[in-house]
């Protein structure tokens, strides 16, 4: 950050040197770059002549910016901050959706940056990368532990790539293995029942379509009408996040049409029939405005008409159901992964993979199917019945 051939200015004040400097920073409420003026304390008069609080002005701006006056790069004096925010960040962003940018970049300058910002890029070890990737283990889960030791080790290839380092000091470095349990806690067919049952008339269709057809929150949220087509066909065109509709979804594979079945198109018929008393979708609202349908309304609007808020609709609907059926947790990702877990009798991977539309079938496999210790029991003793009689793999199934 900081101008390319700034020089800044030295002042004295009172029997101390002051140097005054400009740099870009991040502004903590709106989020954008601005340029500031930066102010460091150079040293006493009695200790240092002026040249040599200019020469002082100098080594901080070529430290905290990781350029000189002449506008070359001062490689051995950049810092990690400096770096990840003038070198790394750039680059990545470029292949990060705006969202994703945000999550990614408020990650590293909490799991990173807070803790390695000051520092020269050559006097990290990986002895010091080691011992904070375990410090991070005993506070989070284990996905945002990878995900630290996965921007450090992108953070130090970049810097080799760029010719700031030498040496990685990411090269051998490991997960450790104390990582806390990830939490993949499924649901029974009569928890998602009673669900179902327990829930209100628009909350009932709400999860049952999302159940149905083991749809994001993102997705769900964004249905329009105008993407039902009365009958058993709903085309997912776009998804909403925090308010902002946008035209692509979380995978390739996420946009695109979604069988209904018979029973569960008739209800949204329904449904729909008492939402055209509104123009914004919601049979609750008596604005006068809003008196004719609409088929760009959303399908399951929030009070003003717009789309749901998924920590909204979390805290204020789910979380309360949970706790009056004594469910120990109850929200998007458990359904998602519940439904992958108890379809392994009904289809292959891949037909699970494609219900869930991964990009990746390991994704389905490895991430939302869980062990179900009934079925490991039932091929168990399949297995034992194989091995100690005469009947063949195709009697048995």
């Amino acid at each position: 950050m900081g101008k390319s051939h700034q020089v800044g200015s030295i002042v004295l004040r009172g029997k101390r040197w002051y140097g005054y400097y400009r740099k870009d920073v991040i502004d903590p409420e709106t989020e954008e770059v601005r340029n500031a003026r930066i102010v460091v304390a150079l040293g006493f008069k009695t200790e240092m002549t002026k040249p040599a609080a200019r020469e002082a002005l100098r080594k901080e701006i070529a430290k905290q910016t990781g350029k000189l006056p002449e506008g070359r790069i001062q490689k051995d004096s950049v810092t990690f901050e400096w770096f990840v925010r003038n070198r790394y960040f750039p680059i990545r962003q470029g292949d990060w959706r705006p969202e994703t940018a945000r999550e990614k970049t408020a990650q590293i300058e909490i799991d990173l940056i807070s803790k390695f910002g000051s520092r020269s890029f050559e006097s990290i070890d990986k002895f010091e990368l080691q011992t904070h990737v375990n410090h991070l283990a005993k506070t989070y889960c284990q996905d945002r532990v990878k995900q630290a030791r996965s921007y450090l080790k992108s953070i130090f290839d970049e810097a080799i790539e760029q010719e700031f380092l030498v040496k990685d000091p990411t090269r051998t470095l490991k997960i450790p293995k104390n990582l806390r349990a990830k939490d993949k806690r499924i649901l029974t067919w009569e928890q998602l029942r009673a669900a179902l049952a327990a829930a209100t008339r628009r909350d009932r269709l709400i999860l049952l379509l999302d159940m149905t057809d083991a749809l994001r929150p993102s997705e769900l949220f964004a249905i329009r009408w105008r993407t039902f087509d009365d009958v058993n066909t709903l085309d997912l065109t776009e998804t909403v996040y925090r308010g902002k509709v946008r035209a692509y979804g979380k995978t390739p594979k996420s946009l695109g049409k979604m069988h209904l079945p018979d029973d569960l198109a008739t209800e949204l018929i329904q449904w729909k029939l008492e939402c055209k008393k509104a123009s914004c979708g919601n049979p609750l609202c008596q604005k006068p405005e809003h008196r004719k349908s609409s088929p760009d309304a959303p399908m399951f609007p929030n009070a003003d008409g717009g789309f749901m808020d998924t920590s909204n609709y979390r805290s204020r609907v789910l979380k309360p159901l949970a706790e009056s059926l004594e469910i120990p947790k109850l929200n998007f990702q458990v359904i998602r992964r519940t439904i992958a877990t108890r379809a392994q009798s009904l289809g292959s991977v891949k037909d699970i993979q494609s219900h869930l539309r991964h990009s990746r079938a390991d994704t389905t496999a490895n991430e939302y199917m869980q062990e179900l210790p009934e079925s490991v029991q039932q091929m168990v003793g399949t297995v034992y019945e194989l091995l100690t009689s005469a009947t063949t793999p195709q009697q048995i199934m």
